[in-house]
């Protein structure tokens, strides 16, 4: 408190023990607002650190998520090549047994051929020979086709096999990513409320800071007016 502020208290009335007192309780005041700002500074310092830490977190887990993305990314490509080689596999089946088939034609037709040039002479074994030849192509026919009904028979479990596999991924990946969730949101929750907490102390310092002001300036008044 500077001279000339002293000199107007006395000029109204105050003593110089009354003046000296209102110096103590302003200076001491004046330290209890410097404490104020430093435990604000403290806490800002403390949030800042809890974001930081935060924003970290939500890093790793983007990264860990990337990971998984792209190994699924990785066995969607490795499945996809074996279904390629499967269907390779089956189209050069299906190319063996167009050439099979045509030979078998091609051997009927020269077989035909030949049987034309004799078939005055003999008609009757003629006859016999093509119930056979179509027996035999029924025969042949009846084999092909199931191979073939096997090899899609196959094909069509494999293909069920691999939609469960990628189910199986797909559904342990959804559960992890809720659980990650789950967790990042209790340690928001969790610094939230520490917040909160620190808050309402700062109001109760604060508020017990303004009551005892309150009572020291009462107590002031009643030694003026005394």
């Amino acid at each position: 408190m500077g001279a000339s502020a002293i000199l107007k208290l006395q000029k109204v009335g105050f003593t110089i023990d009354q003046v000296e007192a209102l110096a103590d309780f302003m200076d001491t005041q004046t330290v209890s607002k410097a404490d104020l700002l430093e435990t604000k500074a403290e806490l800002k310092g403390d949030i800042a650190a809890v974001k930081a830490e935060l924003v970290d977190t939500k890093a790793e887990l983007k990264g860990d998520i990337a990971a998984v993305k792209a190994e699924l990314a990785d066995t969607k490509a490795e499945l996809k090549g074996d279904i390629a080689a499967v269907k390779a596999e089956l189209a050069d089946t299906k190319a063996e047994l167009k050439g099979d088939i045509a030979a078998v034609k091609t051997e009927l037709a020269d077989t035909k051929a030949e049987l034309k040039g004799d078939i005055a002479a003999v008609r009757t074994e003629l006859a016999d020979t093509r119930a056979e030849l179509k027996s035999d192509i029924a025969a042949v026919k009846a084999e092909l086709k199931g191979d073939i009904a096997a090899v899609r028979a196959e094909l069509a479990d494999t293909k069920a096999e691999l939609k469960g596999d990628i189910a199986a991924v797909k559904a342990e990946l959804k559960s992890d990513i809720a659980a990650v969730k789950a967790e990042l949101k209790n340690d928001i929750a969790h610094v939230e409320t520490k917040i909160e907490a620190t808050k309402a102390d700062i109001l109760r310092w604060m508020f017990g800071a303004m009551v005892a002001q309150t009572a020291m300036i009462v107590t002031l008044i009643k030694l003026i007016g005394h």
